[in-house]
């Protein structure tokens, strides 16, 4: 199975997990003499074993990206890191345009004026070189999920 397919089958037992929850949550409190429509104890043991399984998933999964390189030196479980904090970056960066852009109308010239305190152009343009590095991050990323076994 290569790396890609596991990261996809982890979100699919995510999913279903996540389901089962629903369906519990629906069948642990009914109306007195109503019979529930799933035994709840039958979801949970279903929750167990795809915990289990998910846990399992996850576990190769980790070992696979610290073992495998994604440049000399640097596991994918690094890049994988340094991508996350790309996005978190992008994204604080983009709140901080959004409202240093923000105009107020004003109706008069006794209300208050808002002035930007920063450079709103040099911001996005900050944005757009982590979008590009994002980018060719990802993509490499994506290519080695494809190109790589899971251990």
């Amino acid at each position: 199975m290569k790396l890609a397919e596991a990261l996809i089958l982890r979100a699919e037992k995510q999913r279903r997990i996540e389901q089962l929850k629903n369906r519990v949550l629906e069948n642990v409190r009914i109306q007195e003499g109503d019979e529930v429509s799933e035994n709840p104890e039958e979801l949970l043991k279903s929750i167990d074993e795809n915990l289990e399984e998910l846990l399992t998933l996850i576990k190769r999964i980790n070992n696979t990206n610290n073992k495998t390189e994604y440049e000399e030196n640097i596991y994918l479980s690094e890049a994988l890191a340094k991508r996350d904090i790309i996005i978190k970056k992008r994204s604080l960066l983009t709140q901080i345009s959004e409202e240093a852009s923000i105009k107020n109308n004003r109706y008069s010239n006794s209300e208050i004026k808002y002035i930007s305190t920063i450079d709103v152009s040099e911001i996005q343009n900050q944005i757009g070189k982590l979008s590009e590095e994002w980018r060719k991050l990802d993509t490499e990323i994506q290519r080695l999920n494809w190109n790589t076994d899971l251990i």
